[in-house]
């Protein structure tokens, strides 16, 4: 084990060695990883339920929570056996807290409580939208070319199945919450525009996949532009394809599932896109990171990437959906900055990020 940092001794910009272990079951995912100083991927294990709720149209949360009991400690062994490292050369866990699933947060959560009463290692709850964030600085074990840190202050946009929002950072563990969905979020909106178009579950990744073929032209749907605040809706867009649906359906006439897909997934970039660029330029920020399941989107990558305004920090692939690497990581910089979890703290289904 790496020398223990002493209770509030270091700040969180200064580098320190640590091991952190992070541990992820928020919702449908079981994970577990292993980052060294906040930044290097020593391994990452996730045991995905997608195939069993994807009959459901969605995470069922019993089911969930069950699959999270049989699988967690497997995948912490293997986490560990794919860093090389016993529970000894570990300086400290990170579980999530919150928000997420009641059922499959609690087991993380008492897992990791029964780690740290057995090993003495400080333990820190980690919020999952920080996680998010954070996933931002990691560097994959297979990187050939490690990227610079993200650097502050920035604009972090979080898009995912559950939450979209707006935050400035100005330094670690600094958010100023700028705005958020009035509604739906954006990955729920992809999920539920899929469904109405008959594809599969999740329905990012399904509408992106039919999408390459189709025409984002085709259609104009709805930018809700919420003049005067830095907040999102997806509901006019996801409301007006389910008019056209029904229209054509009416009229016995084929749905053009591809261009339908593409003309929704192009409306929904646009907002995003546009709304995080301009808040960028309100705030002077000097980068912006993109990051949540959403973030996976190739069109929204792309749009982001193809810019050359300001830097922008988007996780691999790897990491844009659900893992424990992005908890670790934002683990590492609450414990340099002398963050402690007590063994009786309870999970936050509903924890907002700032």
């Amino acid at each position: 084990m790496s020398a223990q940092l002493p209770l509030g001794s270091e700040k969180p910009n200064k580098p320190f060695n640590a091991r952190i272990l992070g541990i992820e079951t928020s919702c449908d995912e079981t994970a577990a990883s292993v980052v060294e100083n906040g930044r290097h991927v020593l391994s990452s294990i996730v045991a995905s339920q997608a195939e069993m709720h994807a009959k459901f149209g969605g995470v069922f949360p019993e089911v969930a929570s069950r699959q999270h009991i049989r699988t967690i400690h497997p995948v912490i062994d293997q986490a560990l056996v794919q860093a090389h490292l016993g529970i000894s050369d570990i300086d400290a866990i990170a579980v999530t807290r919150g928000p997420g699933l009641a059922g499959s947060l609690v087991v993380g959560v008492n897992t990791a409580k029964g780690m740290a009463l057995g090993t003495n290692l400080p333990l820190m709850g980690v919020n999952h939208l920080e996680g998010h964030i954070y996933s931002a600085w990691a560097i994959p074990e297979s990187s050939q070319d490690p990227p610079q840190p993200p650097n502050f202050p920035l604009m972090a946009l979080l898009v995912s199945g559950g939450h979209t929002e707006l935050n400035l950072m100005t330094d670690h563990l600094t958010y100023k919450r700028l705005g958020g969905t009035t509604d739906d979020a954006a990955g729920e909106a992809f999920d539920k525009v899929a469904r109405l178009l008959s594809l599969p579950y999740p329905g990012g990744p399904s509408i992106q996949k039919v999408s390459v073929i189709g025409d984002p032209k085709a259609f104009t749907f709805p930018r809700a532009r919420l003049e005067g605040s830095w907040d999102f809706s997806f509901s006019g867009i996801k409301t007006a394809v389910l008019r056209v649906v029904r229209k054509l359906e009416e009229d016995n006439q084929p749905l053009p599932i591809e261009d339908l897909a593409a003309s929704f997934q192009a409306a929904v970039v646009d907002i995003l896109f546009t709304k995080t660029m301009d808040a960028a330029r309100k705030y002077q920020v000097k980068e912006i990171v993109v990051a949540g399941g959403v973030s996976a989107n190739k069109v929204l990558r792309e749009a982001f990437l193809g810019q050359t305004e300001f830097k922008v920090h988007i996780p691999p692939l790897s990491l844009c959906t659900d893992n424990a690497v992005m908890i670790a990581t934002a683990g590492y910089y609450h414990f340099l900055r002398g963050d402690r979890s007590p063994l009786d703290f309870d999970v936050l289904p509903n924890w907002p990020l700032s």
